[in-house]
């Protein structure tokens, strides 16, 4: 049996989102509970020249619709990035999910040898569909969504292994 580069990247990235919206129900139920702002938490550090939890989480987001749509062809959303607290957060979470159930397998798979090509400024990184979903794609998710869990934890936020994984 094999696995379709669909199968490794869209339930993947929905369910790697999925889990970090729970993660950010989870501070929120904190933040009510203990009556803490929940903006803190999307301006928290683990670092000082670390991005915020905030970014964290657009990162995340922006890297799941961006891997899809580069190895279907498609045209990257523009997201705004004026997320302010959890809430706000859940929602861009939400509306990457929405946009990654609108890909269907035949669109994805058989992307394993596309050339694919990132600008950051004026730097251009070329990968093959394959070496973009696991070697940039999925551990960028993955990243930003731990560093986000652990933000949260360190914080008093009551989030386990459990939580992070989710149904899977």
């Amino acid at each position: 049996m094999t696995i379709s580069m669909y199968q490794a990247s869209v339930p993947r990235l929905i369910n790697g989102l999925t889990n970090l919206s729970h993660l950010l129900g989870k501070a929120q139920a904190h933040a009510e509970a203990k009556k803490i702002d929940p903006v803190v938490f999307a301006t928290m550090r683990l670092y000082p020249d670390m991005f915020p939890l905030s970014r964290q989480v657009q990162i995340a987001c922006d890297v799941s619709k961006g891997l899809v749509a580069r190895l279907a062809g498609v045209e990257i959303p523009a997201h705004e990035d004026t997320e302010k607290d959890l809430k706000d957060l859940q929602a861009r979470i939400a509306k990457t999910i929405a946009f990654l159930e609108t890909f269907k397998p035949e669109q994805i798979d058989g992307t394993e040898d596309k050339d694919i090509i990132v600008k950051r400024g004026d730097k251009e990184t070329h990968y093959k569909g394959m070496q973009f979903l696991l070697g940039h794609g999925l551990p960028n998710l993955y990243f930003h969504t731990t560093t986000t869990y652990s933000m949260l934890r360190a914080s008093g936020v009551e989030i386990g292994k459990a939580d992070y994984l989710g149904k899977i």
